[in-house]
């Protein structure tokens, strides 16, 4: 990596963390540091399950523990068993929690217009326009890729808003049982894997990669959520896939699409994909691809 570039993130990081004050134990003129208000902040006003919340800050459960227990001493939080469930714990404000969100995040506008003042119109257009590149950028950094079975409940939710999005995308609609992959358990290992992405311990995106002996390797049911979309999910999964079908001992990876797909087409182009004759008889295919690829 650049040296020149880990030193302008580090100069980064120190100026936004001097700004906007998380170096004070009274974040915002409060009695509390960031890590407490931000907890309270990501409670929220229906509650969190504890498990999730610990993700989604990338916190380990003792410093979370610490944090809570700080909350719960002065009245803000409550931790009780899930009420379905009585192995999962969860979490919720109290009134006196509420009113201290409330006020932290009047205080966190506060803070967000003296960032801004100071500035012409200009330059605060340039600066939030950069913020919110940063914010994408490093929300791309965070994606995890973890491989799971199909039958796990973040394939299945992923699974399930990919085939609702095809059935409203093709003309035709989509029923998945009548495509050459009903089952997507046949992407479990020996005959293939399945991997998830993930941002906060969410799943926003899946993709497949088929492994029958013999033959090669192919993609399957890649998608991404609209909301993670212009992560470079898409390139990622494909890069991902790519490597491990080498691993695998393939030269050739392949895929198929429906036309409907322009953003995918644009997408197996420009990532060294060629287009060739149907390798298959898929019926919801109008385009096929195919990739040489080398051996790790």
């Amino acid at each position: 990596m650049d040296a020149e570039q880990i030193d302008q993130v580090r100069r980064f990081n120190r100026t936004v963390t001097e700004r906007v004050g998380v170096l004070h134990d009274r974040y915002l003129g409060r009695d509390r540091p960031i890590g407490e208000a931000r907890l309270l902040w990501e409670i929220g006003a229906r509650g969190q399950d504890l498990r999730r919340l610990r993700e989604r800050l990338g916190l380990d459960s003792g410093y979370v523990s610490r944090l809570l227990r700080a909350l719960e001493a002065d009245g803000l939080v409550a931790v009780e068993p899930h009420p379905e469930d009585r192995r999962v714990r969860t979490v919720r404000l109290t009134g006196a929690g509420r009113a201290e969100r409330a006020l932290l995040d009047e205080r966190s506008d506060e803070l967000a217009g003296s960032l801004l003042q100071p500035l012409n119109d200009a330059q605060r257009t340039r600066l939030v326009a950069a913020m919110a590149e940063v914010d994408r950028l490093l929300t791309a950094a965070t994606v995890t890729l973890v491989a799971v079975d199909p039958d796990h409940p973040d394939a299945q939710s992923c699974l399930r808003s990919y085939f609702t999005e095809l059935q409203e995308s093709f003309d035709s609609g989509f029923d998945p049982a009548q495509s050459l992959l009903p089952d997507a358990g046949g992407l479990r290992p020996p005959g293939g894997l399945f991997l998830v992405a993930r941002v906060h311990g969410e799943p926003v995106g899946c993709a497949g990669l088929k492994l029958l002996p013999g033959s090669p390797a192919e993609v399957k049911r890649m998608w991404v959520s609209p909301e993670a979309r212009g992560l470079g999910l898409g390139r990622r999964f494909l890069a991902e896939l790519e490597t491990l079908a080498a691993r695998h001992g393939r030269t050739l990876l392949r895929l198929d699409t429906n036309k409907a797909l322009d953003a995918a087409i644009g997408l197996y182009h420009s990532c060294g994909f060629e287009e060739v004759p149907a390798f298959n008889d898929e019926p919801y295919a109008h385009h096929w691809f195919e990739k040489r690829i080398e051996q790790a």
